[in-house]
């Protein structure tokens, strides 16, 4: 599972030939969640409030070049890296 992000103590991650919805992995310490990309709605797993909320505002800018990453690893191509949050 690429890492394709880092921001916060958030790592974000992206697996190949995932399941729908499309998605991604955040991992904060001992938590982890997976975040719908479309939406920022965790739909598994869990995080807390600070981080979900930095994760959420990060989806939220970065919405184009998820969907980017997202279509690479449908493909199992390589990930770009995506900035931090701003």
């Amino acid at each position: 599972m690429p890492r394709i992000s880092a921001f916060c103590g958030v790592e974000i991650y992206m697996c190949f030939r995932d399941h729908a919805p499309p998605h991604f992995h955040a991992i904060y310490g001992e938590h982890e969640a997976s975040v719908a990309i479309q939406s920022g709605d965790v739909i598994e797993g869990e995080l807390p409030k600070t981080a979900t909320k930095l994760v959420t505002k990060w989806a939220g800018q970065r919405l184009a070049e998820l969907m980017v990453d997202w279509d690479l690893a449908r493909q199992e191509q390589p990930l770009n890296w995506i900035p931090p949050l701003d």
